[in-house]
């Protein structure tokens, strides 16, 4: 099945098991892009959000009019900044900001529980790679993109430019089958 992006200098449409990197400045403004490509086409989406608090994330897609009914929440950060966390229906909890086992399984979870077209966000690869191993984060995304592959589901992944050593940086971009490049100034370019 294929999944319309609504993304400038993007493809319109890729296929299902499509996984997307989001390369930004540290600085950039990634909300917009994030939330136009879970609004799009989707039935139901899973944020792991690594940067921000479920109750934080509710908010963004709040913020941008994005349907909070699709939208399924796994919050690593909670338990790492001691607050209450209470698992319901779309938001759910891992036991550290660091278990990617439990990251991987959770949207595991999603995909095998929701049918149409599915979407996954990470927001962001980057903070998971403060908290666990730089090798151990890029086999969990691996795992993430053979889910969105196994399951006929997109992925965006989000990845700070600044942060990373080219090597790094050049190891992401080729695990992923396109790449939104987002400026300083806001520009985009894509490679697909």
């Amino acid at each position: 099945m294929d999944y319309a992006l609504a993304i400038d200098g993007a493809p319109e449409t890729v296929p299902g098991g499509t996984g997307v990197l989001l390369l930004h400045p540290s600085t950039g403004e990634t909300d917009r892009i994030d939330t136009d490509f879970l609004a799009t086409d989707t039935d139901h989406f899973l944020v792991i959000s690594t940067r921000t608090t479920a109750r934080e994330v509710t908010q963004k897609l709040d913020y941008y009019d994005v349907d909070e009914s699709r939208a399924v929440i796994l919050d690593t950060l909670s338990v790492e900044r001691g607050y209450s966390r209470r698992s319901g229906e779309n938001v759910h909890y891992v036991s550290a900001p660091h278990d990617l086992a439990g990251i991987v399984s959770q949207a595991r979870n999603f995909l095998e529980s929701h049918d149409g077209k599915l979407r996954i966000t990470v927001d962001s690869v980057t903070e998971l790679a403060y908290y666990a191993d730089e090798n151990a984060v890029y086999e969990a995304m691996g795992e993430l993109i053979d889910l969105l592959a196994e399951y006929d589901a997109v992925g965006l992944f989000h990845l700070s430019k600044e942060v990373h050593d080219e090597e790094t940086t050049r190891k992401y971009v080729d695990l992923f089958d396109g790449t939104i490049d987002l400026e300083v100034d806001g520009s985009i370019r894509c490679e697909f």
